[in-house]
């Protein structure tokens, strides 16, 4: 039997849960797949609602991505400023095949380098932050660009 597929999820304070129980449960049910929700650290992490989400794997922990996936909400504002998570990022995505967003955790991708000269797309009312970061904006639903691949909304997860 082959290794299983290793797909990260990022958890962050005020993430939007639908930007990323969408792909959780599409994510889940493929065969020989580990699915990790990764934060800094394990300890409790508030979405923009009531809902605490608890992490699986801390960024120390956290074995190489083949898939990474960065939701959104109002949490990204923070995000894009924190080296941390934006090292964390960087780190992963040079081994990972895919490195995905939903919604505005392209922002987070671009604030990372990770969109510089890819086409991205992410929730129309963010579209204008594309750019700056190096990416090529592009309005559609769902934006491909080789193994970069950005959601515009919630429902595009």
């Amino acid at each position: 039997m082959s290794k299983p597929l290793q797909i990260g999820i990022l958890i962050f304070p005020n993430v939007t849960q639908l930007d990323f129980t969408g792909p959780l449960q599409v994510f889940s049910s493929l065969p020989n797949t580990t699915v990790h929700l990764i934060w800094k650290r394990i300890e409790p992490v508030t979405s923009d609602t009531v809902l605490t989400m608890t992490p699986t794997v801390g960024f120390a922990d956290c074995p190489q991505l083949d898939v990474i996936c960065v939701p959104g909400g109002a949490g990204t504002d923070d995000m894009i400023n924190d080296e941390e998570m934006l090292q964390f990022l960087r780190s992963q995505a040079t081994g990972a095949k895919y490195v995905t967003s939903v919604c505005t955790g392209s922002l987070v991708l671009g604030a990372a380098g990770l969109l510089r000269g890819y086409k991205a797309t992410t929730h129309w009312t963010a579209m204008e932050y594309l750019g700056p970061y190096g990416a090529l904006p592009t309005k559609t639903r769902v934006c491909v660009d080789r193994n970069r691949v950005t959601g515009g909304g919630v429902t595009a997860g």
